[in-house]
């Protein structure tokens, strides 16, 4: 029996043939230090500030650039206000009856980037990000040739306003997109209280551990 061009024809004993692909394709793989390939496409970026350690927030591991809020640290500080990473209590602070009582927020969220291997799994975990503020992916540059990347990812990044940034083999990153600063943000809600404050837990657990939290990523450049 003919093949489909492309596929390989496979005898199932007495049941007949299938055909499955002939060809596999190797997997899109990073630069093996996601870690300063973070810090170095944040550098790019032009953010400035500590970036913290991966992180798991709404499903999605992304990386935070953050800076503390000095003044207001210094306040929390002053009324014993350790960051509540409770979602539920978090939700309350945005009452009405409560928006006056809140800790105010400590924590400068300049960015959210995700480092992935695939432009849909880059932009899954950003997005839910770039409606606060600003939001970026890194790609393997070999990603940014493809027919897909360019007819379907760069409309969806521009829309949300994702950066892109491309990284080689050898670990070197280029701006590809830039975020577009013309799309609505939504305002100090809820969600938003809740990752200031699971930032702002990460930032004084890296002043702890001997960090900078006013660090420059300008440094990684």
């Amino acid at each position: 029996m003919a093949a489909t061009p492309g596929q390989t024809t496979i005898t199932n004993g007495a049941n007949g043939t299938r055909s499955v692909p002939s060809r596999v394709v190797p997997p899109v793989e990073l630069p093996e230090n996601v870690d300063e390939l973070a810090a170095d496409a944040a550098a790019t970026l032009g953010w400035r500030g500590l970036v913290l350690p991966p992180l798991t927030m709404f499903g999605r591991r992304v990386y935070v650039v953050a800076k503390l809020r000095p003044a207001a640290h210094a306040e929390r500080i002053a009324l014993g206000q350790e960051p509540v990473t409770d979602r539920a209590q978090v939700s309350t602070w945005t009452w009405p009856e409560l928006a006056d009582t809140a800790p105010p927020p400590a924590a400068d969220v300049v960015g959210v980037l995700a480092v992935a291997r695939h432009w849909r799994t880059g932009l899954a975990a950003t997005v839910p990000f770039s409606r606060y503020g600003e939001a970026a992916m890194v790609l393997p540059q070999s990603m940014t040739l493809t027919h897909d990347y360019v007819d379907n990812c760069l409309s969806r990044a521009r829309t949300y306003g994702v950066a892109v940034v491309a990284a080689d083999d050898e670990a070197h990153v280029t701006l590809d997109v830039e975020s577009h600063q013309d799309r609505i943000l939504l305002g100090r809600d809820a969600v938003w209280r809740w990752v200031n404050e699971v930032v702002y837990e990460r930032l004084i657990a890296a002043e702890d551990a001997g960090a900078d939290p006013a660090e420059e990523t300008a440094q990684h450049a």
